[in-house]
This record gives C-alpha cells, structure tokens and sequence, in this order.
C-alpha cells in the first residue's frame, strides 16, 4: 500500500526550492566571471554603431571646440573619425578603457551635437533658479451684502469699481478704494455665473446658469442685447481684447463666439465632451483658449473656427485658465495640478505642485504672482517663474456661516496688481494687499533645489 502523498504550503515549496539553488552555487561563491574576448568585441562595435553612429562620419569640429577635447591617438591620425571607410578594429582599438575612478563634480565637459550647425559643442550644466522674493499678502478688507454665494468678481478697466455676481441672481457694483455699495443690477432668474467689463465700450457683460448672457448699459443701468443659443447654464465668459467678438463657455460643451453688436453667433466650437468651464481670449494666435470638465484644454483657430492644438496632460478637470500678462504663457487649474503652458502649441513647461484641492480660480498679475483659490478656502502664492509657493493662507468664514463655507469660486488682481479680490462661499468679498512691512529678513524664502527631477507631463 502506497504512503499518502504530503501536501505542503506553497511558503515551503518555495523555500525548498531556494535552498536547492543556493546549496547548488555556494561553491561558485566568490568566483570572478571569465570574460569573453569575442563577445566583448562584438559589444564595443555594436554600441560604437549604435550610440556613437552620429560622431562617426561628421564634419571636423571647430577650432573652440578641437581644445576641449584630448589630443588624439595615432590611431586617430592615421584613420580619422569623418573617414567613411574607418574598419571595426581601428574603432575598436581607439575606444578608451573603462577606469573605475569617482564621479567627478566639475561641470560636465561632455559633448553633443549642435542643432545649427551640426558640430559638437559642450553640453550646458544644468542650473537651478532660484525664485524671486515677493512679500506676503495680507488681509485688508472683507465686504458683506449678497444673499448667496459670490460666485465671479470682475475689475472696471479704469480700477475705480469691481462688480461681483452671486447665486441671489444679482449683480452688485462696488467702489474699490473705499468697498461701499454703488449699485444693484437685477435681471437675472438663476445664479450669475461671469462677468466681464468693457475698456472699448461702457458695457458689462454677465452670463448665469439660466442660460442668458447678457449686456448691460452702464450709462442707462439696463439690458440693452440678450445673446441666445446656449441649451444650458453658461459658466465662463471673456470678451476679445481687440476685436468686438464675446466668447462664452456652458454646460451643453459647446464654446460660442458672438458678434458684440449684432448678437449673431459666429462660430459654435464644439469638441469638448463635458461642461466647458474656462475660456480666455488674447489678439495673438491662437485667440481662443477654452478648459473643461473633460480634463482637457484646446486652443482654437478663431478664424477657421476649428480647433488648433488639444493638450490632455491633465488627469481632471480644467476649471480655469489665467494668460500671463506680459509673456506668451498661460496657465492652467485642475485638482492633479496646476500647469504651465507656452504659446502658440501649447508646450507643456511646469507644473506648480502642492494645492491639495480643487482649484476653481486663478489669477496672475505683471509681478509674476500666481494666486490659485481653492474649494476648502485654501489661498497659495506662487512664483511665476519657478513654480516655488512662498504663501499659503487659509480663508476665515465670516461669524454666522459654516466651516463647510470656506470656499474661493474665483479671484482676480485690479488693474495695479498689488490688490486681490476673492469671492468666496461665505457670501463675502475678500481684498488681499502686499505687507509694506515685510522685507526679505523678516519674512526669507525657505526654499530647496528639488534633487529629484520634475515631472515631464
């Protein structure tokens, strides 16, 4: 009668199985491993053909570049490196033998090949920069009379108003120095979602989620053009700087532009799969830059009417989108992160990591100030140019609402840049100044080179 079969663990099958291998090559230990003439031949010429294919038949370097580099070998001489008929032993022989010797911290001396002129030049170090100080922001003012949620806030060109518009569907207009109450516009039948003040015309211009984009008449504190054709709630809004054109973002995916006089639409720029809620205009191409729910941005042929570029490195959505006042650049919003983009491609630059929210607004002034506001209240500071957040504040809830309250649906910069304005969930408006006080000792920049290398996408 035959013994039950054992059934063990697969814990101790493994484990028999590791012993076996070490107890079979314990008595190898120790051993170098004989290397082979022919095999090793063959690699060098392999990666002399593939690594080093374009130095092999290029022109002679210049003059410059001849002194950096070691004085040449006789093999060298006698079959020089542009030589088209150079045999795999000279090649072999003439290549350096490996050294094991420290890295060496001297900037690199290595070698590459030159765009223009297809020469070898030598390769720039890398060079960390180190971010500009801008002083901290500061609480000046906060401003109460809506009955709902502010949810935009827009700048007269001329910085003696602001207007805001809320979910109490009204539209208030503000004095900016002083923060008193000027006028009430009513007209809307649901919340007022953009707005957006003229430097052509003596026109505001709102949007809300009833559908209506509206134009006021400052002079007469009246609708004067209703602009229909939207199928849902409009969400974004932004007038062509040049141009008498309006450009509307809604819920329906769909980006209008439309003539500012005759309220034809001109174009429908379609594209986007999901709620498109960001737009931004500019005179140079491409004139229209739209972000949505679909985690997308696209840059628009405003002229063809088509769409130029669709950059999809966001993994979320894009809720807004700020254009840099004096460079070629925007820059984008979304939970992941906020990123940086350079025109007319839309080339990805940077990222600016560490907003751990869902970001619904930015803003940037002349100084190279980014500001992003968050959904839970949070306000970060960044420098433009390095991606470096030199503040962070968290917005206070005026006495009576809830904490659930802190939060920033959109912020803009007045004409001088050096005041912010937030509105914010708690039915207030927030304005933010520069400390004079603060100098470069009080308040430092507590800043560290990043080691590890930045995100590509």
């Amino acid at each position: 009668m035959e013994d039950p079969v054992v059934k063990h663990s697969v814990h101790t099958l493994v484990f028999r199985s590791l012993k076996r291998t070490h107890d079979m090559f314990i008595c190898q230990e120790g051993l170098t491993v004989l290397e082979d003439e022919l095999a090793l031949k063959q690699k060098r010429m392999c990666k002399v053909s593939d690594e080093h294919f374009l130095v092999r038949h290029m022109a002679p370097p210049t003059e410059g570049v001849a002194k950096t580099q070691a004085t040449p070998t006789r093999a060298n001489e006698a079959h020089p490196v542009n030589s088209h008929e150079s045999s795999p032993a000279v090649e072999e022989q003439s290549l350096p033998k490996p050294t094991k010797q420290p890295l060496s911290t001297e900037p690199s001396q290595a070698l590459v090949l030159s765009k223009g002129t297809q020469q070898l030049v030598q390769r720039r170090a890398l060079q960390t920069i180190k971010p500009e100080w801008h002083p901290p922001w500061k609480l000046m003012r906060v401003i109460s009379g809506h009955l709902g949620w502010v949810r935009c806030v827009a700048v007269d060109p001329s910085n003696e108003w602001f207007t805001t518009g809320s979910n109490d569907r009204t539209i208030k207009l503000w004095e900016l120095a002083s923060g008193q109450l000027k006028l009430t516009l009513t007209g809307h039948i649901s919340a007022v979602r953009a707005l957006e003040v003229s430097a052509r015309q003596p026109y505001l211009f709102s949007a809300g989620e009833d559908k209506m984009v509206k134009c006021w008449d400052l002079e007469y504190n009246k609708v004067i053009r209703h602009y229909h054709g939207h199928l849902s709630g409009v969400y974004c809004l932004s007038l062509h700087p040049t141009i008498d054109v309006l450009v509307t973002g809604s819920r329906d995916a769909t980006v209008r532009v439309w003539d500012m006089r005759t309220k034809a639409c001109v174009h429908t720029l379609s594209g986007h799969t999901n709620s498109v809620a960001a737009v931004a205009t500019q005179a140079a191409n491409p004139q229209v830059i739209s972000g949505s729910h679909d985690s997308t941005i696209r840059l628009w042929d405003l002229a063809a009417g088509k769409t130029k570029a669709v950059l999809t490195n966001h993994k979320k959505s894009v809720r807004s989108i700020a254009l840099h006042p004096s460079e070629f650049t925007f820059a984008s919003a979304s939970p992941d992160n906020i990123k940086v983009w350079k025109f007319p491609d839309g080339n990805f630059i940077q990222n600016f990591m560490g907003h751990q929210s869902i970001v619904n607004t930015l803003a940037v002034n002349s100084d190279g100030v980014l500001v992003s506001g968050g959904d839970n209240g949070s306000v970060h500071f960044w420098d433009w140019r390095t991606g470096y957040s030199f503040q962070k504040h968290q917005t206070q809830v005026q006495p009576g609402s809830l904490d659930s309250e802190a939060g920033i649906f959109q912020c803009c910069f007045d004409m001088s840049g050096s005041r912010l304005l937030t509105a914010e969930a708690d039915k207030t408006i927030k304005i933010y100044k520069e400390d004079e006080t603060a100098t470069e000792d009080t308040h430092p920049i507590n800043w560290k080179p990043e080691i590890l290398r930045r995100k590509r996408f």
